[in-house]
């Protein structure tokens, strides 16, 4: 069997939820027995999201090869439960990288290098590439921003020569839009799927699929309507209603039909019968939990969902698991003090002090650790989270006032954070810090060890400063214990202090790994500490 293209695009608005709809697929025709991967095509001119500010692009989220990419790669693996690497999420600017690089090898002859056909035969390629491993049977690509976008054009034009080149059952289009409830009408409107989809139309892509985003049911005769002036079979416009949760989704597809829909389409008739116990018993546990549990998340982007979005993932995973509801609540680290501190997170059951860069916000974050450090509230630090609990050990344990990280303050007496030497001369910021799964050493006895019950892991990771060893032999003699480190190179990457119920840092990004079915093990045994806290202080009232 050929390898299998589906094209998801969107329109009307954005954040409809392209990024689910494709996992979705995906991990419907996964469940039918075929291999599936999904990649991520992204129209603004960076690089890769590594250097967008978390308020732009919401979060970015590292692979194990290193690759810096969209946060939809995050969904991709937890609900296929397969790793994305480099080669799954493409952007406007690694195009135009490529083809400039080109231009300056002599490799298009002296020809005037235009968008078409250079440009889009790019676009067609890293399409194609990952199809030509052999390793797949469905290549899922969204392609990101909305139809009429000035930036979107290129790839949609790749589409349209797509359809053009490949058999009519290798290629299939899927295009997602608004159906907006006008409740002053106390009616569903159609107007804006039908000019989304004549400007795709117009672009000579013509979907074959039209799913629509709406919070109201949409009934046959608008069904109708909407296949009839979008000029797509009658059946083939579907519902994506909104979902208590996104892992709701791939049923509510698989209710809609898409999934086989999908399969006539590209003329697959071996596949299995599905089986989505597993997942309906994560979802039954989800929306009965037992319990409940509330977490202080504190960061400087949470303003922003999307900026912690696998952080709050992985509560949810790690929630599940333990049959317990937890709310995250957010607070800004940067509006966080001494006189209001006991008021915002004095009742929470743990603290989460999450991953950043930069100066703002950084003292609240060393307020908020300390809280949980002295009042035995379980902690649970992420990155700068883990650097941020070292300086607030040393600065209040042993002493070191004007400790801090050298990120921040470069003078500092005490840089018990210090730049990576190998970062040191670097002073392009674009991929080049220490991005990737990595090995981590970890000590028997330790919190850590009990948690994922192995002396070697990988995580990943997303950092240019470290831990400084040279503050470690007094760090640990006062009592908080440096419990992994990277087996080549000695970096320490976990923090804990084993006298506190539950107290660890972190220097990789545990929630990067965490899915439904396989949660991250230290959001489990952290979500397991607060439910203690909790039942404590219950019991105490």
């Amino acid at each position: 069997m050929n390898t299998k293209y589906v094209f998801v695009t969107g329109g009307v608005a954005s954040s409809l939820g392209k990024g689910i709809i494709a996992a979705s697929l995906g991990k419907l025709l996964q469940a039918r027995g075929l291999r599936v991967t999904i990649q991520k095509f992204d129209p603004y001119i960076n690089i890769d999201p590594g250097t967008l500010n978390p308020y732009e692009h919401g979060e970015c989220y590292v692979t194990d090869d290193g690759a810096e990419t969209d946060l939809d790669l995050g969904h991709y693996e937890r609900f296929l439960g397969v790793r994305m690497s480099q080669a799954n999420n493409v952007t406007t600017g690694r195009i135009y990288w490529t083809v400039i690089n080109r231009e300056r090898q002599g490799a298009y002859l002296g020809k005037t290098v235009q968008i078409v056909p250079h440009v889009t035969d790019e676009i067609k390629r890293r399409m194609l590439l990952l199809g030509k491993s052999g390793n797949y049977d469905v290549i899922v690509t969204e392609v990101g921003g909305t139809v009429g976008d000035m930036e979107s054009q290129p790839f949609i034009e790749a589409i349209r020569q797509l359809q053009w080149e490949m058999p009519e059952e290798d290629l299939m289009s899927i295009h997602l839009t608004l159906v907006p409830y006008l409740h002053a009408a106390q009616e569903l409107k159609t107007k804006p799927t039908q000019h989304s989809v004549q400007t795709l139309q117009a672009a000579g892509v013509h979907p074959d699929i039209i799913v629509c985003r709406t919070e109201m049911e949409l009934s046959q005769e608008i069904r109708r309507k909407v296949a009839l002036f979008c000029n797509v079979k009658p059946g083939h416009v579907i519902q994506s209603i909104d979902a208590p949760s996104i892992y709701q989704v791939p049923l509510n597809m698989e209710a809609e039909g898409l999934d086989e829909m999908v399969l006539e389409h590209l003329g697959i008739q071996d596949a299995q019968e599905p089986d989505f116990t597993h997942l309906k018993r994560f979802l039954d546990k989800l929306f009965h939990p037992k319990r409940e549990i509330d977490i202080a998340l504190v960061g400087k982007y949470v303003e922003l969902q999307d900026a912690y979005k696998s952080i709050l993932e992985s509560f949810v995973h790690a929630g599940t698991v333990n049959e317990c509801k937890v709310n995250a609540h957010t607070f800004q680290s940067e509006h966080l003090n001494a006189s209001n501190l006991e008021e915002k997170i004095g009742k929470m059951d743990g603290i989460l002090v999450a991953p950043g860069f930069g100066e703002r916000g950084l003292e609240g974050k060393v307020l908020a650790i300390r809280y949980a450090r002295e009042h035995n509230v379980p902690f649970f630090g992420v990155g700068l989270g883990m650097q941020m609990c070292v300086v607030e050990f040393a600065r209040n344990v042993l002493g070191l006032k004007e400790a801090h990280s050298a990120e921040v303050n470069p003078s500092t007496p005490h840089p018990v954070i210090d730049l990576m030497e190998q970062q040191k001369s670097t002073t392009v910021k674009g991929g080049t810090m220490r991005l990737g799964a990595y090995d981590c050493k970890i000590k028997e006895g330790s919190l850590a060890h009990r948690i994922y019950g192995t002396n070697m892991i990988s995580e990943r990771h997303r950092h240019r400063y470290e831990f400084n060893n040279a503050y470690l032999d007094q760090m640990e003699a006062a009592g908080l214990k440096a419990t992994g480190k990277n087996p080549e190179t000695g970096l320490v990457e976990i923090v804990e202090i084993p006298t506190h119920p539950f107290f660890i840092g972190v220097q990789f990004h545990p929630e990067m790994k965490s899915a439904p079915e396989k949660p991250q093990p230290i959001f489990v045994h952290f979500v397991q500490a607060a439910m203690k806290k909790r039942q404590q202080n219950e019991k105490n009232c």
